[in-house]
């Protein structure tokens, strides 16, 4: 179901996918957006399997796993309200990188990439104002992965 509300609105714009975009951009990619409620233990998406779509958390404690070598589950991160993820199937059209399980009742809005291109083709300054939320995202998550090696190395050779 498609979803438009004042409090949404605000919420959204306090998370980091939608900072610094005008109230019509903001109305047009809400108005894309499709509310998704899931149970406690339900999977989000699965390692491996094809993606075309993002998630941002409204509700709700989600953990992401990947599977090791030994292919046994490895817990990478939690995610909270206000986080999004999927959004690298979004740029490099690969399949999941990771698998999401819902630890408690959560709600989530999901944008497609139909949908992504429909914004960029209805509004492009919006959509390369996203997209540079989305990057700085990123560059946010490769620091926090570099400093977990980091001290990963440190600790192994010390």
């Amino acid at each position: 179901m498609a979803v438009s509300s004042p409090d949404l609105k605000a919420f959204l714009l306090a998370t980091p996918f939608f900072g610094g975009l005008s109230d019509a951009s903001l109305d047009l990619l809400v108005s894309m957006l499709v509310e998704r409620s899931f149970d406690a233990g339900a999977p989000i998406v699965a390692e491996g399997e094809p993606g075309r779509s993002m998630f941002i958390v409204h509700a709700g404690h989600l953990v992401v796993s990947k599977l090791g070598d030994s292919g046994r589950s490895i817990r990478m991160s939690d995610l909270e309200p206000g986080d999004f993820f999927g959004e690298m199937t979004l740029i490099e059209m690969q399949n999941r990188s990771a698998t999401v399980v819902a630890e408690t009742a959560t709600v989530l809005y999901e944008l497609t990439a139909r949908n992504l291109y429909t914004y960029y083709k209805a509004d492009i300054h919006a959509y390369v104002i996203v997209m540079q939320n989305i990057n700085r995202e990123l560059c946010r998550r490769l620091r926090r992965a570099d400093r977990r090696i980091a001290e990963l190395s440190f600790h192994a050779s010390g």
